[in-house]
């Protein structure tokens, strides 16, 4: 059957309250600095933009990635490697970061994406550790030390990006373009597609769609944009390690997903924001910070099924 019969395009009903919620959004990132470290604020950004790109892939087609942190890992460790060693201005070093995460999910969804369920989750969390264990013996990498002193440079040139004001209006534009961007990916036809092969993927090959294409090229966006996240986080602490392609990278991102709301437009910008606050509001606790992560992640499993956001929305009757 012809594939002309694209699901109808929603979205562009009720969506006032949606642009009301953003603009607020944008809002409290313009004027928080005000009152909140900055640094703070930019790296609740990044992880906002790695988990909104992640709830791509698992809250719109259905897939659980366990190896999202390869590509949040990769860019960071490209964008510090062209920065510090090849010399490339901030915008090159992002952009070639970006686009290694982008080949690299390309292959990694050519690898996985055939299979289902837990098989799924399982090969991408085995690549995931390939790429982890080749960082670590890799010797542009730094091993455990990292690419450590990431110099910002200057945007295009023109704009020092040492000075906090300036990078924070770089990761503030990356993340608000980055969400309007899956905002329209979602709102799309080719969003719409991927709901259905979310809810039903034997009709929506009946209907004539290839699913496993859909279903790549959603890998590969959700790779990209993690990638795009992990490409500025880089350069906003200047330092690129382990820890962001480590398995329990690709696991906080599932927390912070499930925490705001899986399937929610919103719900992954305030699970990022709820997790990395109390990293570091209760980082003297030490190992504990996790134990109350856990706590946490119970209490929303069984008393927030929908997350944080979900239920709000829920409440509201509208789609957050």
């Amino acid at each position: 059957m012809a594939q002309s019969q694209t699901p109808a395009r929603v979205g562009t009903n009720g969506t006032g309250h949606l642009r009301i919620v953003f603009l607020v959004m944008a809002a409290f990132f313009i004027v928080a600095p005000l009152q909140i470290y900055p640094v703070f604020l930019m790296k609740v950004m990044c992880f906002a933009l790695f988990a909104c790109a992640f709830n791509l892939l698992i809250g719109y087609v259905g897939l659980l990635s366990f190896g999202h942190a390869m590509f949040l890992g990769t860019a960071g460790y490209v964008s510090a490697h062209a920065a510090k060693v090849w010399g490339l201005n901030p915008e090159f070093a992002i952009l070639i970061a970006t686009a290694c995460a982008c080949l690299l999910s390309w292959v990694a969804g050519f690898l996985a994406i055939k299979r289902q369920g837990i098989y799924f989750a399982m090969i991408t969390l085995a690549l995931a550790q390939m790429i982890y264990f080749f960082y670590l013996q890799a010797p542009f990498t730094g091993g455990e030390d990292g690419i450590q002193a990431v110099p910002r440079g200057k945007l295009f040139g023109l704009f020092d990006l040492n000075q906090t004001t300036n990078m924070y209006i770089l990761v503030l534009v990356i993340f608000l373009g980055s969400f309007l961007f899956i905002w329209r990916i979602i709102n799309s036809p080719f969003g719409q597609i991927l709901k259905a092969i979310r809810e039903n993927e034997d009709r929506a090959t009946s209907l004539g769609y290839d699913t496993d294409r859909y279903k790549h090229l959603a890998f590969v966006l959700s790779g990209t944009l993690s990638g795009l996240a992990g490409a500025t986080k880089a350069l906003v602490f200047q330092l690129a390690s382990l820890t962001d392609v480590h398995w329990a990278m690709s696991g906080e991102v599932v927390l912070m997903t499930l925490v705001g709301g899986l399937g929610t437009l919103f719900g992954p910008v305030v699970g990022a924001a709820v997790i990395i606050t109390m990293q570091n509001y209760l980082a003297q606790l030490g190992a504990w910070v996790t134990v109350v992560q856990g706590v946490i992640f119970v209490i929303c499993v069984l008393a927030f099924r929908r997350g944080i956001v979900g239920e709000i929305a829920n409440l509201i009757k509208k789609p957050l």
